[in-house]
C-alpha cells in the first residue's frame, strides 16, 4: 500500500473522518495517515485496542514511537496512560495489549538503524518550559542529530513568527485547533510539512501539538 508515501509532498489528513481498518488480530484496528508497504510498512497511523485485545508478539526492526491518545497501553516493560511518549528501538520486540482499551498515534519503521535509545516520557507529569514568543511553551521529548520530537502549546492568539523546515515537519493536533496560511487544522488533523517548506502557525482558540521536525530528507 502507498498512502502519502511521497515524502516530498505535503499531506493533510482530519484522522476523525477515516474508517477504522482493523488489523489482522481481532480487536486492534487502525486509521491510516501515512503507509509505505504491506503489513510491514513505514507508517503513521492511529490504533486502536479494544478492552482486552492483544497483538502477536513482533519484533520492530526500524523501531516504533507512540504516544498514548487515550485509555492504557500494555506491554512486558509496563503500562502506559494517556499522556505517554514512547519509544522502542530498532530491534526491539514485545506483545503490545490494553485490558482497559486505550487509542495511540503510532510510527512504524522511521529511526535511524543506529538509534538505540529507549525513550519514557510522562507528558502529564513533565514540565511545561516558557519559550518565545509570548503564549508558547514547549516538552521537549526527543533529540537526535538534526531531529526533534517534542509538544508545543499555543495560548489563544498566539503567533509563531514565519520559519521554514529545511527537513520537514509532521504535526499532530491533540487538542484546540492550528491555523497557518495554508488552512485550519482542528484536533485530530495530521499535517507534514516537506523538507523546504515554510509557513507562520498561529492559533486564535489556543491548541496544543505533538511536533517532530529535522528526520525527513536530507541534509
Amino acid at each position: 500500500m502507498h498512502l502519502n508515501a511521497d515524502l516530498s509532498q505535503r499531506a493533510v489528513v482530519y484522522a476523525p473522518y477515516l474508517p477504522w481498518v482493523d488489523s489482522p488480530l481481532p480487536g486492534v484496528q487502525r486509521r491510516l495517515l501515512e503507509r509505505d508497504g504491506g503489513e510491514v510498512a513505514r507508517a503513521t497511523s492511529i490504533v486502536r485496542y479494544a478492552p482486552g485485545s492483544c497483538f502477536d508478539p513482533h519484533v520492530h526492526e526500524l523501531g516504533e514511537e507512540f504516544l498514548v491518545l487515550e485509555g492504557v497501553f500494555s506491554d512486558e516493560s509496563g503500562d502506559f496512560g494517556a499522556g505517554m511518549y514512547v519509544r522502542n528501538p530498532p530491534g526491539s520486540r514485545h506483545r503490545p495489549h490494553s485490558e482497559p482499551g486505550c487509542t495511540i498515534f503510532v510510527k512504524l519503521r522511521q529511526f535511524d538503524p543506529q538509534d538505540d535509545r529507549v525513550v519514557r516520557v510522562d507528558t502529564r507529569r513533565e514540565a511545561w518550559q516558557a519559550a518565545a514568543p509570548d503564549g508558547l511553551m514547549v516538552m521537549p521529548l526527543f533529540e537526535r542529530g538534526s531531529q526533534q520530537v517534542l509538544l508545543q502549546r499555543l495560548a489563544p492568539g498566539t503567533r509563531l513568527p514565519p520559519h521554514g523546515h529545511p527537513r520537514g515537519e509532521e504535526i499532530y493536533v491533540l487538542e484546540g485547533e492550528l491555523e497557518d496560511e495554508l488552512g485550519r487544522y482542528p484536533a485530530g488533523t495530521w499535517l507534514r510539512q516537506p523538507p523546504g517548506s515554510a509557513h507562520a502557525p498561529y492559533s486564535s482558540s489556543g491548541c496544543t501539538l505533538y511536533v517532530k521536525t529535522g528526520h525527513l530528507g536530507k541534509c
